[in-house]
């Protein structure tokens, strides 16, 4: 496959392009990912040794720290609930996340796609991408602000008289799924566009003419054709909101607590890079192991997400 790739590009673009196209994409696979994720594969399965015993005799390969994932300080008497139920939470909170996002961009997306057109296209597309030349730190602060004690919306709401008291917004977590949601937000809805796009607009005039409706027209023939790009986008936004940092250190709760803080704090707090190790890759294996029974269970293959 990666042979007939360079035989097409390079008819098209040229030996010269396609061999450094190549290069870049072997360079960024292997010296920028597989090989970081190699090292730290290792270092996950080592002891936490001062600077001098590092490949002395005491450097051996054990099973502690993802013991300790397991059990923690108990030594297989109990499990560790928190850190699991941490983990847990992550997810649910990410699975959360990308079907909002779903919910938000598939509508943005069709109407991007087969209903706006001319300036109304490009003001869409302006709207959608200004907002992110602000800096991430920044928008998550404004999403602070926003959703404060005495922010935007608790200011509105009560003087409205929808509440009577300020809605703690930061400690519902609220925040943090909206500003999660706002972060991705372009990932999804580019990638469900660029698949609704290929749809012939005949079809839907047609079943329209047959008399389906709108939810019915978009469940036959929109969705099986927006399947792949919501499956790619899904795929971004829970792997990025389940390994997100900033936001859950700036828009969480005070009792919330999110599992790439727990690594953070292994590698930062502790100064455990081992330990810290094992649970990236903990986290890093069980994203990947959801998304792909995910795949499964929707019939969506990596070949579709890619196209």
């Amino acid at each position: 496959m990666i042979a007939r790739f360079f035989r097409d590009f390079s008819s098209r673009h040229g030996t010269g392009a396609a061999s450094f196209v190549m290069a870049a994409v072997l360079f960024w696979i292997v010296f920028l990912i597989l090989l970081p994720q190699l090292a730290m594969l290792d270092v996950s399965f080592r002891h936490n040794l001062p600077r001098p015993e590092i490949g002395g005799p005491k450097d051996v390969h054990t099973l502690d720290n993802y013991r300790y994932f397991l059990f923690g300080n108990s030594g297989g008497a109990a499990l560790n609930a928190l850190d699991i139920g941490v983990l847990v939470k992550t997810l649910v909170a990410a699975v959360l996340v990308t079907l909002l996002d779903i919910l938000l961009c598939y509508p943005i997306a069709f109407i991007l796609a087969h209903s706006a057109s001319g300036a109304g296209a490009r003001l869409m597309v302006i709207a959608l991408i200004v907002p992110f030349w602000i800096n991430d730190i920044l928008r998550a602060f404004a999403f602070r602000i926003l959703f404060g004690a005495t922010g935007v919306i608790n200011g509105v709401g009560l003087s409205l008289g929808l509440w009577t008291a300020p809605i703690d917004f930061i400690r519902a977590d609220v925040a943090l799924y909206a500003g999660l949601a706002y972060t991705y937000v372009l990932l999804m809805v580019f990638s469900i566009y660029n698949a609704v796009e290929t749809l012939d607009r005949n079809q839907i005039e047609a079943a329209r003419d047959m008399g389906a409706s709108w939810w019915r027209v978009h469940w036959r023939i929109v969705l099986p054709v927006a399947k792949p790009g919501i499956a790619s986008g899904a795929t971004m936004v829970f792997m990025l909101t389940a390994g997100a940092l900033a936001a859950p250190q700036i828009l969480g709760g005070p009792s919330n607590l999110w599992f790439t803080q727990l690594i953070y704090q292994w590698f930062n707090d502790a100064g455990d890079w081992s330990r810290g190790s094992a649970y990236a890759t903990i986290l890093l294996v069980v994203c990947l192991a959801f998304v792909f029974v995910m795949m499964r269970i929707f019939r969506v293959s990596i070949g579709a997400i890619g196209r």
